[in-house]
């Protein structure tokens, strides 16, 4: 999948709250993708960080699209496990969400996200399994 079509993707399946997030692609590979979450002030919780329900939902999005990628094309899946751990918090600034897959099975993929602050600094990590749907 190049941009254009990361950019189709996210306008079709998002849910109208997670399309608030204004995710963008940032960059393709082999196996992974790269998105970009705009800052916003909108985005920090009472304690002046960014709230760790947008890195959840952030890395759930990029790895759909990982997945979406490494496949071709969207097909329907779900979420089995995301399990997240929040290393420092962002105050300011974009963070960019890199999902790779680490392994596709038959019925199930297992990938890993990292989200990384504007100085480069890892800021949270997460592990993931998604079931396929098979119509």
């Amino acid at each position: 999948m190049d941009e254009t079509a990361i950019r189709a993707l996210l306008d079709s399946i998002l849910a109208p709250w997670v399309k608030e997030l204004r995710l963008m692609p940032e960059s393709v590979a082999e196996g992974s993708v790269t998105l970009r979450l705009p800052y916003s002030d909108h985005l920090r919780h009472a304690g002046g960080v960014i709230c760790g329900q947008v890195f959840m939902a952030a890395a759930d999005t990029a790895m759909v699209v990982a997945i979406s990628h490494v496949m071709g094309g969207f097909s329907p899946m779900t979420t089995v496990s995301l399990n997240t751990t929040f290393m420092r918090p962002i105050k300011s600034g974009d963070v960019l969400i890199t999902a790779r897959i680490q392994r596709r099975g038959r019925n199930l993929v297992f990938g890993e996200i990292d989200m990384h602050d504007d100085t480069g600094e890892l800021a949270a990590h997460a592990t993931t399994t998604y079931a396929l749907i098979n119509k």
